[in-house]
């Protein structure tokens, strides 16, 4: 009997260890000091360059998303906005925002007819599609109040970078052929980037060059008041604009308190409106928080209803309460507490989905293009910043300014044009979010922090359009319910829902056919096409012994670089 109960135990034993073989967790990129994880190898090697010369997270974001206006020009740029979340080494938080605005002649109906019906390509193509940029405000800003080296040594190394050029990589060739057309349709004249670029060619941009010098040398007014800007909307103008040069001067960047939540033992820290981010990001896992996700597993049937089914809820609010705080009032508490959405999800059921024209936005009583891109910071100090930046589509309006070396945001598009009618992204907005002279357009950019048991755990975020918010949280969960590294939580497939329409959308020839059989059977909608790609997410992981776990999204060009 001992023998025989020896050998239960050893077998035992030796399956447990198995199973922990079997679970072995495949790392990212390590670093002991500091790291930054972005879209493209130069941006995170410059933003490292500026942490050994001694500088914080706030020097290497400056560096980093002024880097990845030369060498990512898809979404990095100084012709767009963004959002930035940050956590000092005391545990202090706080966002900044330097969305993109409306120019003062703008108005709710300018992307109508006579008829009041919306016009193909009015709010995404050309002059009228720019908001006022407030990516070079909000880079000053954040340096202002937290960094310590000069402004000159920060942006030196980008500026080398675009005098030097970038190297054409194989996705990036890829992607200028595809949006070519558009670049003509845009701007009748050739510019540097309807050149027909190869892999292994190298891009120099000189104009961009001279623009990131006067702005070094004459600081953040330089573009809102100076040559730059008075270059700006004469281009602006000349392709029938609306923009003033008394648009760029009022242009402010914003601090905002992030919003913050519980998860587990989780505390959640992700960007406030006008992003929609941290708001959806907490009605979504507070949504999940009472299922056992890690006894369905990954990617399972039961696991992805429940997601969806939560992230369905969260887009139906999100498309009515939500816009600019300083021109709409957003019920964010109410919207963020966990009774909230426990009574939005009372009617969830496992045997069917809830079908989206049968679901409005919650009873409250009141007293983002898929081509943005994403970069995650944490330095020696112990600070960390998430950033998300982008020109809204790819390449924004297609409007390149020669001159300058850059292109301009079509992120009007944000707004809603007209409630009912949907986005570049399929989002449907309601009267929160429609136009007026300056107000900021709703985001569903993500920036996100989290600690856990009081101490720095993850910076992530990612580009995606209105996949973004859906791309972090699957990030967090890979991580948190289903015990993944960093990098191998990024790799993952992804899925994901947002209201309307009412599919499943996820990434192809990925997902478990089983799963996707058993969801349709149930009533699900899946939208599996072939060139889908869901997000591309920088991740730091900060592990138990201290060192940074870095996860770059394979999607893409993108790197982590650490030292």
């Amino acid at each position: 009997m001992k023998k025989f109960l020896l050998l239960c135990i050893l077998s035992v034993t030796l399956l447990s260890c198995n199973q922990e073989k079997e679970r072995e967790i495949e790392r990212g990129l390590i670093a002991k000091k500091g790291m930054v994880v972005s879209a493209r190898e130069e941006a995170s090697k410059i933003g490292v360059e500026i942490l050994k010369k001694g500088g914080n997270a706030f020097d290497a974001m400056v560096a980093t998303e002024l880097a990845l206006a030369v060498s990512y020009p898809r979404a990095g740029n100084i012709g767009g906005g963004g959002f930035m979340v940050y956590r000092m080494k005391d545990g202090t938080i706080g966002g900044l925002d330097y969305r993109e605005k409306a120019p003062m002649s703008a108005h709710r109906d300018m992307f109508l007819d006579d008829e009041k019906n919306v016009i193909p390509g009015k709010s995404t193509l050309g002059a009228n599609a720019v908001g006022v940029p407030g990516t070079v405000a909000g880079i000053f800003e954040a340096h202002k109040k937290f960094g310590t080296l000069p402004i000159e040594k920060v942006i030196a190394p980008v500026i080398e970078l675009a005098k030097k050029g970038i190297t054409v990589t194989k996705i990036q060739e890829r992607v200028l052929e595809r949006h070519r057309p558009n670049f003509l349709k845009a701007n009748p004249d050739s510019t540097l980037m309807t050149q027909n670029w190869k892999k292994g060619d190298v891009i120099k941009q000189p104009n961009l060059a001279e623009t990131l010098e006067r702005i070094s040398k004459n600081g953040r007014d330089e573009f809102y008041k100076g040559e730059t800007a008075k270059k700006l909307v004469a281009f602006i103008q000349s392709k029938g604009g609306i923009m003033t040069e008394e648009d760029l001067a009022n242009y402010e960047a914003k601090w905002r308190t992030p919003i913050t939540f519980q998860y587990d033992d989780l505390k959640v820290i992700s960007m406030s409106p006008p992003s929609s981010g941290g708001i959806c990001l907490a009605q979504i896992m507070n949504g999940i928080e009472p299922f056992d996700l890690a006894s369905y597993g990954h990617n399972s049937v039961k696991a992805m209803q429940v997601i969806v089914e939560a992230e369905r809820r969260a887009y139906a609010d999100r498309s009515h309460f939500l816009g600019d705080p300083d021109f709409v009032t957003i019920p964010v508490d109410t919207l963020i507490s966990k009774g909230y959405t426990k009574a939005r999800m009372e009617n969830f059921s496992f045997d069917k989905p809830t079908a989206s024209k049968d679901l409005s936005y919650g009873n409250v009583q009141i007293v983002e293009s898929e081509e943005t891109t994403h970069y995650s910071i944490v330095d020696q100090f112990g600070n960390a910043v998430s950033v998300t930046t982008t020109l809204n589509g790819a390449f924004g309006s297609k409007l390149y300014v020669p001159e300058l070396g850059f292109f301009l945001n079509n992120e009007m598009d944000d707004f809603s044009s007209k409630p009912g009618v949907p986005n570049m992204f399929g989002l449907v907005g309601a009267k929160a979010n429609e136009i007026a002279p300056g107000k900021r357009m709703l985001s569903s950019m993500t920036p996100t922090i989290i600690e856990r048991d009081g101490k720095l755990w993850m910076v992530v975020g990612t580009p995606g359009g209105s996949t973004i918010i859906t791309s972090v949280l699957q990030t967090i969960l890979n991580v948190h319910e289903f015990g993944m590294g960093m990098q191998e939580a990024v790799s993952q497939p992804r899925f994901h829902h947002q209201w309307l329409p009412d599919v499943v959308m996820i990434e192809p020839n990925q997902f478990d056919e089983n799963v996707k059989e058993e969801l349709k059977k149930l009533g699900y909608v899946i939208d599996e096409r072939e060139s889908r790609v869901i997000g591309k997410v920088e991740g730091i992981l900060v592990l138990k012994n201290g060192e940074l776990e870095g996860g770059a999204d394979p999607r893409g060009d993108d790197t982590a670089v650490g030292f």
